[in-house]
C-alpha cells in the first residue's frame, strides 16, 4: 500500500502596503494604494458599497480613499459627543477667533476642506508616534467626497484662502479626559469682507434665516463666496438683483463681475437702461457709473429716454463729473456749458486727449434724433463735438425737410429710430406729451384704467391746435401734408416680483391724417402690477 504524503506548506509574503481589502458581497479585493487596477467588477462593487458613482472613480480614483475620512471622521465626532456642546474647532480669521461646532462646520465646502486636512495631519502625527497603521494620504482632501457647491469656484491662496496651521489646543470636559480641539486658519485678503459681515456669515451656518439689510450684502457675499456657501451666496445675489438703486448699482455691478455672476451683472444693466436719464441723469451717483457699464446700456435697444436730447445732456453730465471727482451736488446745466465753452475752439472737447478715451460713448448717440434748432444752437455753442458730425447731422435735416418729411438716412427702427418716452407713475391717471418732427405734431399718451390696467398709444394733431400754437416759436417748422407714413413700435416695461416685464406692439407702418379714425395709432394694452411703468415710443417716417 502506498502511503500519500501532503505536499509542504508554500507560504507566500505579501509586499509592504498590499493588505487585502474585501469589497462587496463576493469577498473581491484590492491593493488600497491602487485604487484601480482594471478589475471593473470589483471597481463596481467597491463603488456600491461606498456610495460613490462609478464614472466620478474612474475619473477620480482617490476618492475610493473616503472610508479611511469617514472612519477618522467618525472616532473624531464619537470624541467630541461627551463635550455637551462645547465648540468643537477654533477658526482664526480677521484678528478673530470663531468657535464652530461640526454639523455647522460642514455646511461650509471651505472650513471642511480644512477641517479634514487638520484631521488627516493629526492622524498621521498619531502613526508617527505611536507606530505605523494603516493610513491613506491625499494632496486634495476635498476630492474625497465633499465637492465644491456648484455655482462657486474653489478659492485658492490669492481669492483669500490660506493653507492649515498645525496647532492644537488642549481642553477638558466635565468627565475630566482630555480631549483636543482643532484648530484652523482663514486668510483672507479680501477687502469687502470685514468682521461684521464674516460673522453675519458664520451666523448663517446655525440659522436658517439671517436678516440680512442693503448694506451688508456686499461683505456677506464676499464671505459667502469664501466660505463656499452656495445658499447663502445665492440669497445674496437675488437680494442685490432687488436691491439695485443708484447707490448700489456700481458696487452690485462690480460684485456681479468679480464673482462671474451673470445674472446679477444683467439685472445692474436692465436697471440702468430704464433709469439712466430719467433718475441716474439727476443724481450725484452717476459719477459711479463704470464706462464699460454705460457703453453696454447705451448699444442697448431697450434703453429708455425722454427724447434723444435728454440723452444727451446725461452723458454731457457723467463726463463733467469724471472731471470734477470732488464735486458733491449735481451742477447746474449753465455751470457745465459754461466749463466746455472755455476750451480754446480750434479744437472740440472730444478730440482732445481729454475727451478721446469717452469717443465711444457718444459715438451711440443717434444725434440726427435732434431736431429742435434751438437745441443743436446749444450743441454747437459749447464745442463739444467734432464739426464733421453736426455737419452732417444739418445735412440729414435739410435733406428730410426737402422730401416732406421722409427719413431716408433711417432705416432700422431699433438701431436708429426716433425714440420718446413717458414714465408712468401710479399716481397718473392720464399723462401725455406732444413732440414736433419736421412740421408734423404728434401726442403720445399713457391712460390709466384701473388699479392694474393701462393703455399706451399716439396720434397726429393739427398745427393749429391750442398745445401745437403753445410750441410755435421761430425754431418750429410747420408742415400741412395732410398725410404721413409712419413705421412706429410701442414698448413698455415694469419690475415685477424681481424681473423685468416687457410689453410691446408689432414693428407697424401706417399712414397718419389730420382727422380721426386715421390719426391715431394702433393701442398697447397690459395688465401689470408694477410701477412705475416705461412707456417707450419709437418710429420712423420711412420714404413714401
Amino acid at each position: 500500500m502506498k502511503r500519500f504524503v501532503s505536499p509542504p506548506l508554500i507560504l507566500l509574503q505579501c509586499k509592504p502596503g498590499t493588505e487585502r481589502r474585501i469589497v462587496g458581497s463576493c469577498n473581491r479585493w484590492r491593493f488600497p494604494k491602487k485604487p484601480f487596477s482594471g478589475d471593473l467588477l470589483g471597481l463596481s462593487q467597491m463603488c456600491k458599497a461606498l456610495n460613490i458613482n462609478l464614472d466620478d472613480a474612474q475619473k477620480n480614483p482617490s476618492r475610493l480613499c473616503i472610508s479611511k475620512i469617514q472612519k477618522l471622521l467618525s472616532e473624531d465626532l464619537k470624541n467630541k459627543s461627551s463635550r455637551s456642546g462645547e465648540a468643537d474647532v477654533i477658526l482664526e480669521c480677521l484678528g478673530f477667533k470663531w468657535e464652530l461646532h461640526l454639523p455647522q462646520l460642514f455646511q461650509s465646502a471651505t472650513l471642511a476642506r480644512l477641517y479634514l486636512m487638520a484631521l488627516m495631519h493629526r492622524a498621521k502625527s498619531t502613526t508617527e508616534t505611536v507606530g505605523p497603521r494603516n493610513f491613506i494620504e491625499s494632496k486634495n482632501p476635498l476630492a474625497l467626497g465633499s465637492q465644491t457647491p456648484s455655482g462657486l469656484k474653489e478659492p485658492s491662496l490669492a481669492s483669500g484662502c490660506s493653507e492649515l496651521h498645525g496647532d492644537r489646543a488642549p481642553g477638558k470636559t466635565s468627565d475630566g479626559p482630555l480631549v483636543k480641539k482643532m484648530i484652523i486658519s482663514l486668510k483672507i485678503n479680501d477687502p469687502a469682507v470685514n468682521r461684521v459681515a464674516f460673522a453675519l456669515a458664520l451666523k448663517n451656518l446655525y440659522m436658517s434665516h439671517v436678516d440680512l439689510t442693503v448694506d451688508d450684502l456686499l461683505g456677506v457675499l464676499a464671505s459667502a463666496y469664501i466660505l463656499q456657501s452656495t445658499q447663502l451666496f445665492k440669497r445674496c445675489v437675488t437680494m442685490m438683483m432687488n436691491e439695485v438703486s443708484p447707490s448700489t448699482l456700481k458696487g452690485f455691478y462690480l460684485a456681479g463681475c468679480k464673482y462671474k455672476e451673470e445674472q446679477l451683472t444683467v439685472a445692474c444693466e436692465r436697471w440702468l437702461e430704464m433709469n439712466l436719464v430719467p433718475l441716474m441723469g439727476t443724481q450725484i451717483y452717476l459719477r459711479q457709473v463704470p464706462q464699460d457699464l454705460l457703453l453696454k446700456v447705451l448699444k442697448s435697444p431697450r434703453l429708455f429716454t425722454f427724447s434723444e436730447f435728454d440723452l444727451l445732456k446725461t452723458l454731457v453730465l457723467w463726463v463733467y463729473l469724471q472731471l470734477h471727482t470732488k464735486l458733491q451736488t449735481v451742477p447746474t446745466k449753465e455751470t457745465m456749458l459754461t466749463f466746455f465753452h472755455s476750451f480754446p475752439k480750434k479744437c472740440c472737447f472730444l478730440e482732445r486727449d481729454v475727451g478721446q478715451g469717452w469717443m465711444p460713448l457718444f459715438l451711440c448717440l443717434r444725434l440726427h434724433n435732434i431736431t429742435s434748432g434751438k437745441d443743436l444752437e446749444e450743441i454747437k455753442h459749447i464745442n463739444f463735438f467734432p464739426e464733421s458730425w453736426l455737419v452732417r447731422v444739418t445735412a440729414n435735416h435739410y435733406l428730410t425737410l426737402e422730401s416732406g418729411g421722409d427719413m431716408v438716412y433711417s432705416r432700422e427702427l431699433s438701431s436708429q429710430a426716433m425714440r420718446f418716452g413717458l414714465v408712468f407713475d401710479q399716481d397718473f391717471t392720464v399723462h401725455s406729451k406732444i413732440i414736433c418732427l419736421y412740421g408734423f405734431f404728434f401726442e403720445i399718451k399713457g391712460i390709466k384704467h384701473d388699479a392694474t390696467s393701462y393703455s399706451f398709444s399716439m396720434q397726429r394733431i393739427k398745427h393749429t391746435d391750442r398745445e401745437c400754437l403753445t410750441m410755435a416759436c421761430d425754431y418750429i417748422t410747420i408742415s400741412v401734408k395732410a398725410e404721413r407714413l409712419v413705421r412706429y413700435q410701442i414698448r413698455a416695461y415694469t419690475f415685477v416680483d424681481g424681473k423685468w416685464k416687457q410689453f410691446k406692439t408689432n414693428q407697424i407702418t401706417q399712414k397718419f391724417g389730420c382727422n380721426k379714425p386715421c390719426c391715431k395709432s394702433h393701442v398697447l394694452k397690459i395688465q401689470t402690477v408694477g410701477s412705475p411703468i416705461y412707456a417707450s415710443f419709437a418710429f420712423i417716417f420711412p420714404v413714401s
